[in-house]
């Protein structure tokens, strides 16, 4: 059998020593679509930045049968400086700098590349405009153009439909099934439990620790969901460490 995409073992992740996501363990199946979901403050972006290697646990392990090197990921837009002086193709064809290099000659068929990805994302003809002339909506369809671009077998989005228009979230949505069509693990933090229910065929449902993984059909139900939001309620941010059970 093919190793899981990310295994997660026993994971505390902490910030100044206190627990922000507390012995989560679990498996992402290779080719899996799988929304992370939870309350406000649950520590699902904590989770997403522990499996990028931006964090490190403080307990646990998280094994990768892909390398970091080889994952796509989409911050959340408010991690992201748009008063940079760069345009939106500039923006996309950072996606080709693993076959490019950083300082590499981009040559016809990258080009080519970036212009059908914007295309694919609704932009022909928005090249040389500077991202921070572009809406909310616009701006993530050029990161969405980058992934494509950069052509990942994992991806990792973190809140990718907040702050845009419904037709945008449709048409970055199909991009999202399209890539699990051809087979890459997506994983992606999400709030609206409708877009989870309709298409997310796997959830991990937190709240700093783990309500339950599995089928998007049984670990969304209400009584989950309840239990999620009293657990978060009554989380208390100045609890010490915990020890793992022996």
């Amino acid at each position: 059998m093919n190793a899981p995409a990310i295994r997660l073992e026993n994971v505390t992740v902490t910030y100044n020593r206190h627990p922000a996501v507390h012995h989560v363990s679990g498996a992402l199946s290779r080719g899996s679509l799988t929304a992370i979901a939870g309350p406000n403050g649950a520590g699902k972006s904590t989770l997403l930045k522990a499996i990028m290697g931006e964090l490190k646990p403080a307990e646990g392990t998280i094994h990768r049968s892909v390398p970091q090197h080889d994952y796509g990921y989409l911050p959340q837009a408010a991690d992201i400086n748009r008063r940079f002086p760069i345009t939106v193709l500039d923006t996309v064809m950072l996606g080709s700098w693993k076959r490019t290099g950083a300082f590499g000659l981009i040559g016809r068929g990258e080009m080519q590349k970036a212009g059908e990805a914007l295309a694919a994302v609704g932009l022909e003809g928005f090249e040389t405009r500077p991202i921070g002339s572009l809406s909310a909506g616009q701006f993530q369809r050029v990161l969405f153009a980058r992934l494509l671009l950069q052509d990942a077998p994992v991806i990792i989005l973190d809140e990718p439909f907040t702050a845009i228009d419904a037709r945008t979230t449709q048409d970055l949505i199909d991009i999202v099934l399209r890539w699990h069509g051809e087979g890459r693990t997506v994983v992606a933090v999400l709030h609206d439990h409708d877009q989870v229910r309709t298409h997310f065929p796997e959830t991990l449902l937190i709240a700093r620790e783990l309500i339950g993984w599995g089928p998007t059909g049984s670990i969304m139900s209400q009584q989950n969901l309840a239990r999620a939001k009293a657990l978060a309620e009554r989380w208390d941010d100045n609890a010490p460490v915990c020890e793992p059970a022996r």
